[in-house]
């Protein structure tokens, strides 16, 4: 599926030639997150990933950057979560050359004009401002600071207000030095190209790129022992329920179990809780549930949007089918679900950009690549009982916390709901 290679800047560089495509994916994935992050400095992951698209030394202004890219008909975007960074554009085969030159210059030779750096300070305040004004929103950062309390974990990926106030022109050069280097940097391309040829252009224009000892990044702690929850009191139509456990971290050997447990309870339309809070009680229009993974640990979150008075029963009813997946499922549930699983994973391999960020995400933080038929046969070699044991061991009562935004929901009563 892929190829790999190590320039002498230690810079890993994977391609997987796609040559029936029209069109190539570049993707730079930088380790650099909320996790590398102090209290103080929470945010500047976030903050750096705004700037380049301001200018850089070839393209100098934020509209020559985007015109780069737009004016062939590419897009391009970056993302910033707590373990990586990542730039990314998408281009026809024609035009790529042009498209992986911009992308490089972004994070090689990013301008970081103290003016330009304060106009995108307001930018991400009110992008700041934005997310604690929408209920979904704010009800993901109070889940994950229930799983994750008092660390960066459990922090919001953008920081604070008061932090992005904070930072300076020298600390964003400081940090971008030290973690945007060749040995803590992924490039993966996916498309209509040889790995030869992109090797060559990365060899050319990384030749004076240094590598460096990054910072390291903050493990994570288990919360208290016993079900917690919170509560953001709002007034709005609907109470926004989060329901999560700690999950298992992206190395871990139940995580293919556990991510199929999570398929049968809450992924999808067939799944348990669609089933139960939306077809047969009505209590939900949108309920559903995820697992995240990260280097040492995870998460499985439930949520749902409810009229505020039946937020008692939506707890209520995710806990049952909580406890209910601690019985084997049957093996046309699990048929189903793993079907559902390599389905969903094998159409997301006919798009370029999916397969450049699988190649990526995996050699940064794992240092490995899977390949999609090795997850193929992990899955089919997870069994009901592997599925049960997963389920009575993470979800457990004294691990559950809660989050709910709106204008109803007493504590005592709440927390008495989680137990089981």
């Amino acid at each position: 599926m892929y190829q790999r290679s190590v320039l002498d800047n230690k810079l890993r560089v994977l391609t997987s030639t796609m040559a029936h495509t029209q069109s190539v994916s570049v993707v730079i994935c930088v380790g650099a997150g909320s996790r590398y992050e102090s209290d103080a400095m929470a945010g500047v992951s976030h903050f750096i990933e705004h700037l380049p698209f301001k200018g850089t030394t070839n393209w100098p202004t934020a509209r020559a950057v985007s015109e780069a890219i737009e004016g062939v008909g590419g897009v391009m975007n970056a993302s910033t979560d707590r373990e990586m960074t990542v730039f990314w554009c998408k281009v026809s085969r024609l035009h790529y050359k042009t498209a992986f030159a911009v992308l490089m210059d972004m994070v090689l030779n990013s301008i970081l004009d103290p003016e330009d750096v304060e106009k995108e300070r307001e930018v991400i305040q009110e992008e700041l401002r934005m997310t604690y004004d929408q209920p979904s929103y704010r009800v993901d950062l109070l889940i994950d600071e229930a799983i994750w309390p008092d660390q960066a974990m459990g922090r919001d990926v953008g920081g604070t207000p008061e932090s992005v106030a904070d930072i300076q022109q020298k600390d964003i050069r400081e940090y971008m030095h030290q973690q945007y280097n060749p040995a803590n940097t992924v490039v993966a391309v996916a498309g209509n190209v040889t790995h030869d040829e992109v090797v060559d252009m990365l060899a050319e224009t990384t030749r004076d790129w240094k590598p460096l000892e990054s910072l390291d990044w903050e493990p994570a702690t288990d919360g208290d022992q016993g079900p917690s929850v919170k509560i953001e009191r709002r007034r709005s139509d609907q109470s926004h329920v989060c329901i999560a456990v700690p999950g298992l971290s992206l190395n871990h050997p139940d995580r293919y179990a556990f991510n199929l447990m999570n398929t049968i309870l809450g992924d999808g339309m067939s799944s348990r809780l669609f089933l139960n809070l939306r077809e047969e009680q009505g209590l939900a229009y949108d309920v559903q549930s995820s697992t995240s993974s990260f280097r040492d640990t995870g998460s499985l979150v439930v949520y749902c949007g409810v009229e505020p008075q039946k937020t008692n029963d939506a707890v209520k009813a995710i806990v049952q089918e909580f406890k209910g997946m601690h019985e084997e499922p049957g093996e046309q549930e699990l048929r189903k679900a793993k079907e559902y699983s390599k389905g969903r994973l094998l159409l997301s391999m006919e798009d370029t950009r999916a397969v450049a960020s699988w190649l990526g995400a995996q050699e940064l933080l794992q240092d490995c690549v899977r390949t999609p038929d090795e997850v193929v046969d992990m899955l089919e070699a997870v069994n009901a009982s592997d599925v049960s044991r997963v389920a009575n061991k993470m979800l457990d009562a004294n691990k559950i916390r809660l989050a709910v935004v709106g204008p109803r929901g007493g504590s005592k009563t709440l927390t008495g709901l989680l137990r089981f």
